[in-house]
């Protein structure tokens, strides 16, 4: 008992000494902590207040230096070939920028030029450019034009194909849940069997008679040549394509530099521009023609050729009058590259071929829809291009109540002088009401803050049609107290169809065209058929004029927005005797500004119209 007390007591006695000596150093201990605290705190702020300094620079960089900013980040986390990538975009920009001012010649109306807050804003501008109070109300389902344009593109690649739904309303034309498969199933087969292919590949080494080759040759080709001007080569080039897809066949197109830089490519993850190692690309004159092959058909042994131009345009020979035959087709299947030349919409032609009567019925319910979908789907402006469009469109047609697209084509000045043309463009306005009449006063005051407004875009090879109009609705109110704008983007003087400056200044005039909400247009004039084809518009067309007298009526409205046949077929297959088409087919009438031309309509439009 007496040790269990002693032992206890040692315990607690050895507790009380341990203690008495450990108290103090924790002391010590927790006061050098306090003190350590205070530069670790300090410390801190200071980084903060330094990575603060370093973010505010950074924002400011920003804002004045966008470009240079991204190229310092991408450098930090790409290295060198980031740096390089990205500095290619801004040499890029800077060389569309440069391009992008030849684009329309520098006017009162020209295209408003960047400045540099443009530029460094760029990419900001795009991508709220939904939300510019200028552009239309589309839904924004709209962006595939009701599933008519495939998904899967780069956006930035090709600005326009998604955007262009912003500028117009929609289309009250839906295309066929038919037409969509048959572009999808022909983008797989372009996938399949264009450029960089092993199909492809085998094509390169077929002679141009190879008949052994012929058979093993899975994959078919259309080949388009460029014709005449680009109006004439855009309506050329989308019949081409509806061939294509009818016969399975694999469309390339042989672009000059004069064609360089106005469209995009039109199928996903491939081209359709024809290589240049193609082997028929230059010598063509020995080639097999379809009016020779239909001259051997006569024989028992004929020997097909592997490769055969191709001109579906009636002549005076009679020959190609039979294109639009089943028989004709049957021996145009079995050849492998076929080399288009033509400067026609053959489209309607297409349609009196019973093989194909039951797809087109299917693609197209509504046969007056033909460009309308496939102008669309194939045709977007390059960057470059869609770059002047959109600066024009927010400068001078965004914000007016209307617009109002007046396309003048004067084939001979001497038989209808300027004037008596402005007088027939005068009277047809007025007597639609497309136009407001002049008054007899000359404008004094500004116009009233709730006066609505017209926009007038006037695009001819000649600068008097702007000129005179504009000068009238400055000098004059008009009756209805409308303000009327007239703006007229170039004057050429002269088509230049192979110069490529020309053709980006066509093509931007077309799309412009094509954003009004009514058109007057010139008879038999190939570039105002793109632009109502792909805005959805019956235009008004001016009837041709000859001396000073205006016609009467001076001008007709269209009956449907599809392009005219000029040169039609005129034969029947079997009995080849002339034949009048228009007897055989409700959805074919002839043209308003052709009397032998041959356009698609609706059967419904049609019945209203009779």
């Amino acid at each position: 008992m007496d040790k269990t007390k002693s032992n206890t007591f040692k315990g607690f006695r050895t507790f009380l000494v341990v203690s008495f000596i450990a108290f103090p150093i924790f002391l010590v201990i927790v006061t050098l902590i306090n003190h350590n605290s205070i530069p670790l705190l300090v410390e801190e702020s200071s980084k903060t207040d330094v990575l603060g300094e370093r973010a505010q620079n950074v924002s400011i960089n920003v804002l004045k230096e966008d470009e240079d900013v991204t190229l310092t980040v991408t450098r930090q986390t790409m290295g060198e070939k980031g740096q390089n990538v990205t500095g290619s975009e801004v040499a890029k920009d800077n060389i569309l920028e440069e391009k992008a001012h030849d684009v329309l010649p520098a006017s009162e109306e020209s295209i408003p030029k960047k400045t540099t807050s443009d530029t460094d804003q760029k990419n900001q501008i795009i991508a709220n450019l939904s939300n510019d109070s200028y552009l239309s109300d589309t839904p924004t389902n709209d962006k595939l034009l009701n599933e008519l344009l495939a998904p899967t593109f780069d956006e930035a690649s090709c600005l326009s194909r998604y955007q262009s739904y912003l500028y117009r309303k929609t289309s009250p034309h839906k295309p066929s849940s038919y037409l969509i498969s048959k572009l999808r199933n022909y983008e797989k087969l372009h996938r399949r069997c264009g450029p960089l292919t092993k199909s492809f590949d085998k094509v390169l080494k077929m002679g141009k008679n190879s008949s052994k080759n012929i058979a093993a040759t899975k994959c078919k080709y259309l080949v388009w040549t460029a014709a005449n001007g680009l109006g004439n080569r855009m309506i050329t080039l989308a019949a081409t394509f509806l061939y294509a897809i009818l016969t399975d066949r694999v469309l390339l197109v042989r672009f000059g530099s004069d064609m360089v830089g106005l469209f995009c490519e039109p199928f996903p993850n491939s081209s359709w521009l024809l290589p240049q190692n193609f082997p028929y690309r230059k010598d063509q004159k020995n080639m097999e023609t379809y009016e020779s092959l239909l001259n051997k058909t006569r024989y028992s042994n004929v020997y097909w050729p592997s490769v055969l131009i191709l001109n579906p345009q009636p002549t005076h020979g009679g020959h190609n009058n039979f294109f639009h035959c089943d028989h004709s087709q049957s021996l145009l299947e079995k050849v492998p590259v076929l080399i288009l030349k033509s400067n026609q919409y053959f489209s309607p032609s297409l349609f009196m071929i019973p093989t194909f009567g039951q797809e087109l019925s299917k693609m197209f319910p509504e046969k007056d829809t033909v460009f309308h979908h496939l102008g669309r789907y194939l045709f977007h402006p390059s960057n470059e291009v869609w770059d002047a469009i959109s600066r024009f469109y927010k400068a001078h047609l965004a914000k007016e109540n209307d617009r109002i697209g007046l396309q003048v084509r004067i084939y001979n000045t001497h038989r209808a002088p300027h004037e008596t043309i402005i007088g027939e463009i005068l009277a047809c306005a007025f007597k639609h009401n497309l136009l407001p009449q002049l008054g007899h006063h000359k404008s004094v005051t500004s116009p009233s803050k709730n006066s609505t407004s017209k926009a007038v875009l006037v695009v001819s090879l000649y600068s008097e049609y702007g000129e005179k109009l504009r000068a009238m609705y400055l000098r004059n109110t008009t009756v209805t107290g409308e303000v009327v704008r007239v703006y007229q983007p170039s004057h050429e003087g002269h088509q230049k169809s192979y110069d490529n400056s020309h053709n980006i200044k066509a093509w931007t005039e077309i799309y412009l065209l094509s954003l009004c909400q009514a058109l007057i247009t010139s008879s038999k004039s190939t570039f105002g058929y793109v632009a109502q084809s792909l805005g959805g518009l019956k235009p008004w067309i001016l009837q041709r004029a000859y001396g000073e007298q205006i016609p009467d009526p001076p001008c007709l409205q269209a009956v449907s927005m599809e392009p005219c046949l000029h040169h039609p077929p005129k034969h029947d297959c079997k009995a080849n005797r002339f034949v009048k088409f228009t007897s055989l087919f409700p959805h074919i009438m002839n043209c308003e500004d052709v009397n032998k031309g041959l356009k698609l309509v609706g059967v419904h439009r049609l019945a209203t119209n009779s």
